[in-house]
């Protein structure tokens, strides 16, 4: 679980942009080729410490794999 300030901003920022990318149709290997992308770009410019972008890869890599997270809720059919 991640608990820096910063981590947990960058990993609302990740899993808002999976979901977004996931309902315009990219699927899980497009995502995760986001994720390396963003990872990568946080290691370069050092925004935040090595140990939380281990963290976050993690916990963001968790996400991904759960399905409930990508799961279109059907409609509840309305009674009269």
């Amino acid at each position: 679980m991640l608990q820096d300030a910063k981590a947990i901003r960058y990993y609302q920022r990740i899993t808002d942009a999976f979901v977004d990318q996931w309902n315009r149709g990219y699927r899980t290997s497009d995502l995760r080729l986001f994720l390396e992308g963003y990872l990568a770009a946080l290691r370069h410019s050092d925004a935040l410490e090595p140990y939380w972008v281990h963290r976050l890869e993690e916990d963001t890599i968790r996400y991904l794999n759960d399905p409930s997270n990508f799961a279109i809720p059907m409609p509840e059919p309305e009674i009269y």
